[in-house]
């Protein structure tokens, strides 16, 4: 189910709330839009004006039996034609940009958002839910605003303009059939509510099964190795079959919809025909005319109803979308410091500072945005330069907090992070960023070769440099093995490597971005022992002249670090050097001496 953090705008205390979002998208094509309302209604004059020249053929060359004017007649009919067609092909033309010029805007900047939320966002919310905001919901934003615009412009100038034309020529007979009117605005807000309701629940439906569909196939290992097929394929079954049930009922609402609207649109032709008779006595062309208009009539009105209910389904659309380009993240830069050093998207970068690398927490209380229980509290800690900080504790006791606080990916609850003295958010967070090298514990890598791989850790890298980082952490033997070399494709994700391989792969990247704080999450854990060892012999060498803080499973790992931080239950209990722990005989002796004793029973056994 959706999960938000906080939103920018009630759009539900607007009419057709989120549509005047949409404002911005469309004001870049305003000469596409008008060109194609413009041609719209020039092309539904034509139409407008053909039973106008089908009530003079009847009149003048039937009943008058005169053809003196036929070939001008001819003329025009064909002209008319020819101009209607140059027209609506203008206007179908920008629809048809307009369509894929707002997907592309709108995906855009979802894409774009996406980026700039805290990771709490993306802990919130499925892959499923975030593929659908930025895929499905724009697919059908970008069709309302140009083929239902379109539509708009066709079929209510065309009831307009008939209506009017029927005032003119017979004006009891015409406001008798525009009795229909006030019966379709009485239906529409009957079944407006039931209709917005029953398709906002189909789109969160469709939602869950996209990230259904989403997990078979990002976890098709995992679920082929716990032999699961059974219970996946249970739990899609039972999503699809809810949708179905949910689609049916919403189908059979706007069934009932759209057979009551219908009814009231044929009342309009039934009108004709009853009158008509005392028109066709005296002026048959008229009564043939009123004949087109009313079965014309018919057709705007049905798609009155096809609209209504397309515009109240892309209503739950542009709600959703609207939802998550007004959510904001949880660690933001501050309107001053955007405007010195710039975001995200668009950095100042020559006003950033040089970054040394000292970090200080600062009476550092910390809390989830979705926790009730302090994981830090009135925490101190001086990081000077240089320094290499070791991060320990059991799988799940929390040992990523101080990292992340460290890289801004959560802001304190109280107190403050300082960089080289200064607090951390007084200097934007691409700044920050850019002089972190991070190594996760399961690498991921773009899908592109290895060299496209490496530069995303500095794009304007030389070749020599690009060499010294892969021999640095011995991952030149890996690249050296493939029949491309470093040109080799990874495959999506990194697939096509063995998880070693993308681990000596992804911390190559980030040496060659030469960052003064490395972080290591536990980069060692997914490998083989000969590559943890090349690793762990590069760290040795990397570490120098940096900043570094080593989130570390195995112990023996972090011996030589200057200061140990002991995690558990999420809070920092002992800290101290590799003696000074093992003397205290602490939670850190315990854990220490545990693995030791794990390790060297490993060792008998083998």
């Amino acid at each position: 189910m959706e999960q938000t953090m906080h939103i920018e705008h009630d759009y539900k205390s607007l009419p057709f709330f989120g549509i005047p979002r949409l404002f911005p998208y469309l004001k870049k094509y305003r000469k596409t839009l008008t060109w194609m309302v413009v041609c719209g209604l020039m092309g539904t004059g034509v139409d407008i004006m053909m039973p106008v020249l089908q009530r003079y053929a009847l009149n003048h060359f039937i009943t008058l039996r005169t053809l003196d004017t036929l070939p001008w007649y001819i003329l025009i009919y064909v002209a008319l034609i020819l101009f209607a067609s140059c027209v609506n092909f203008v206007s179908c033309n920008g629809a048809m940009k307009t369509e894929v010029s707002v997907n592309r805007d709108l995906r855009t900047e979802a894409f774009n958002h996406l980026q700039t939320l805290s990771f709490s966002y993306y802990n919130q919310n499925s892959v499923g839910w975030i593929h659908s905001r930025v895929m499905s919901d724009t697919s059908r934003i970008g069709s309302l605003v140009s083929w239902s615009l379109m539509d708009a412009v066709w079929h209510t100038s065309y009831l307009v303009g008939s209506l009017a034309v029927m005032l003119f020529i017979n004006a009891r007979l015409a406001l008798m059939v525009m009795v229909i009117l006030p019966l379709i605005v009485i239906l529409f807000s009957l079944f407006q509510k039931k209709l917005i309701m029953a398709n906002r629940k189909i789109r969160e439906l469709n939602s869950r099964i996209t990230g259904d569909f989403n997990e078979g196939i990002t976890g098709a290992k995992t679920i082929k190795t716990l032999v699961v097929e059974e219970k996946m394929a249970g739990d899609f079954v039972k999503d699809t079959g809810e949708y179905k049930g949910t689609s049916i009922r919403a189908a059979r609402l706007r069934g009932a919809f759209s057979v009551t609207m219908h009814l009231a649109s044929s009342l309009a032709l039934a009108i004709v025909l009853w009158q008509g008779g005392y028109i066709a006595a005296e002026e048959v062309g008229t009564f043939s005319m009123f004949m087109s208009y009313a079965q014309g009539l018919m057709e705007p009105v049905r798609w009155i109803v096809d609209a209504i209910s397309d515009v109240i389904t892309t209503q739950v659309n542009i709600e959703r979308l609207t939802r998550l380009l007004g959510t904001r993240s949880d660690v933001t830069d501050t309107p001053e410091v955007i405007d010195k050093y710039g975001d995200s998207f668009n950095p100042k970068k020559e006003n950033w500072e040089p970054i040394k690398g000292d970090i200080e927490f600062d009476d550092v209380s910390f809390r989830y945005p979705d926790g009730d229980e302090y994981v830090l509290e009135h925490f101190n800690l001086k990081i000077p330069f240089g320094s290499n900080i070791a991060i320990v504790g059991e799988t799940g006791a929390g040992k990523s907090t101080l990292v992340n606080l460290v890289c801004r990916f959560f802001e304190p609850t109280e107190g403050k992070v300082l960089i080289d003295g200064r607090d951390a958010r007084e200097r934007s967070q691409l700044w920050l960023h850019s002089a972190i090298g991070y190594v996760l514990q399961t690498p991921h890598l773009f899908s592109g070769t290895i060299r496209e791989n490496l530069l995303y850790g500095n794009p304007n890298a030389t070749e020599e440099e690009i060499n010294r980082a892969l021999k640095l952490v011995s991952a030149d033997q890996v690249v050296a093995k493939m029949e491309k070399g470093i040109d080799t494709d990874v495959g999506e994700g990194g697939d096509l490597l063995s998880t070693g391989e993308k681990q000596l792969i992804s911390f190559a990247r980030a040496i060659l971005a030469d960052p003064r704080i490395l972080v290591l999450d536990e980069a060692t854990a997914s490998v083989d022992t000969l590559t943890e060892q090349r690793i762990q012999s590069a760290i040795d060498t990397v570490i120098q002249g940096r900043t570094s803080l080593v989130i570390a499973h195995r112990l023996s790992t972090v011996r030589n670090a200057d200061l140990i931080l002991v995690v558990k239950d999420g809070k920092i209990v002992e800290q101290g050097t590799h003696r000074e722990l093992i003397a205290a005989k602490g939670p850190y002796y315990r854990l220490y001496t545990r693995q030791y004793e794990d390790e060297q029973t490993k060792g008998i056994l083998q």
